[in-house]
């Protein structure tokens, strides 16, 4: 991955976007990428478009990418639609990175977009219903369910207002990791209320107010042990990378000096294992590759962003990526050292539960923020001595993990 680099970001504001348009939201983000790359829309020699409601929702069944593209004057090249879950963006930026590195292109872009708050209540919360295999439903809520078997919600802390049926899950991932390694529900409110803080300086964020951990504990309760504010909320928005390989980054005058180097990109898709196969997780499978392919280690690793749906996301992935032991995400968030200033940081963005989850730009929304870092250009936010990062983005559910997760890792120059 030497020869590949990310040469320009852009995003817009991620939040409820009641007046913006998908094609509307795609714009910005493009625009701003290609102003940050210094090149123009005829500079792309292959688009990757991420989304998974263009369909259901604005009723775009086909063919997105090809008409946003278009719509922007970006034509005449291979452009693809991408779907991979919640892992779409980060899915669409690998495959980018695999024309580079290919050289069927030398310069290529990767764009995520979701407008998902819509009138339909009911509509909005079905287009989580196919992030697992639909003809075993019931099966698969049975399997995921019985992780959290052992430890028994105390009364209250259960919704009754209608919610994703992936947030009972989440809640049973929480207590398998409590009852197995003494995680308590104040340390994922830890998680929560850090990355609540950090987005107060992300003036992308769709949450922009602090609150402490006690706040976070007694806001509405979701499904045990979560909260609301432990939760990423429903959102609009879009996000845009431009890569290129050695010869792209010799065509465009200037890019050089602001380029971040790609030192890494692997999709990984699960496999079966149990739940005392902790070394066989989809995300540290991912992790192990990456770090080879990259030639670094975990120790070396300055800043992290990893996908957090929930709160007990970071600690799992956090994990899984080997930031820390297996079992000590919870006492190392309580401690602060998720934190920025802290020993090593993750999501500064304020994370999915904060910054927000518009899915098909969630994974470019991460990228935006790493690439920021590097650059250090992040400002209240930013980490110091930034230079190697990691990102994490998971999609769906297989068996007792995530279908798909995408790690990539990059690099000052």
């Amino acid at each position: 991955m030497e020869d590949i680099y990310i040469i320009g970001v852009g995003m817009t504001q991620f939040g409820r976007l009641l007046d913006r348009s998908v094609y509307d939201m795609v714009g910005e983000a493009v625009t701003l990428a290609l102003k940050d790359a210094n090149c123009e829309t005829g500079d792309i020699g292959s688009a990757y478009y991420a989304t998974l409601t263009n369909g259901l929702f604005q009723g775009q069944t086909a063919i997105p990418g090809p008409i946003a593209m278009r719509r922007l004057g970006i034509e005449g090249i291979p452009v693809f639609t991408v779907e991979n879950a919640c892992a779409s963006g980060s899915s669409a930026f690998n495959l980018a990175t695999l024309a580079l590195r290919a050289g069927s292109c030398h310069i290529a872009l990767a764009v995520g977009v979701e407008k998902m708050n819509i009138p339909d209540k009911a509509k909005m919360f079905s287009a989580f219903d196919g992030g697992w295999d639909v003809s075993t439903a019931e099966q698969n809520k049975a399997t995921l369910m019985a992780m959290g078997d052992g430890v028994v919600p105390p009364p209250g802390t259960m919704s009754e207002r209608p919610y994703s049926v992936f947030m009972d899950v989440y809640a049973a991932l929480c207590r398998h990791h409590m009852k197995t390694y003494g995680t308590t529900q104040r340390q994922i409110a830890a998680v929560a209320a850090k990355n609540h803080q950090h987005s107060v300086h992300n003036p992308l964020s769709q949450y922009r107010e602090p609150c402490t951990i006690e706040q976070v504990l007694a806001a509405p309760p979701i499904s045990y042990p979560l909260t609301l504010l432990m939760c990423s909320p429903i959102s609009d928005g879009a996000a845009a990378v431009v890569l290129c390989n050695a010869n792209g980054l010799k065509r465009l005058q200037g890019a050089a000096g602001r380029a971040v180097r790609v030192l890494a990109s692997v999709v990984q898709t699960g496999s079966t294992r149990g739940l005392d196969e902790p070394s066989k997780i989809v995300a540290h499978r991912a992790a192990v590759k990456a770090y080879e392919q990259a030639g670094v280690s975990p120790s070396d690793v300055d800043v992290a962003e990893v996908h957090d749906a929930t709160a007990m996301g970071e600690i799992l992935n956090t994990e899984s990526l080997m930031l820390v032991p297996i079992g000590e995400g919870g006492p190392a968030a309580e401690r602060g050292e998720f934190t920025v200033g802290g020993r090593i940081p993750v999501n500064p963005s304020g994370g999915l539960e904060s910054k927000g989850h518009p899915i098909g730009a969630t994974g470019l929304g991460q990228i935006h923020e790493l690439v920021t870092q590097i650059r250090g250009e992040a400002g209240k936010r930013q980490v110091e001595g930034a230079r190697i990062a990691i990102q994490e983005n998971g999609g769906g559910l297989f068996g007792i993990e995530e279908a798909v997760v995408v790690v990539n890792i990059f690099a000052r120059q």
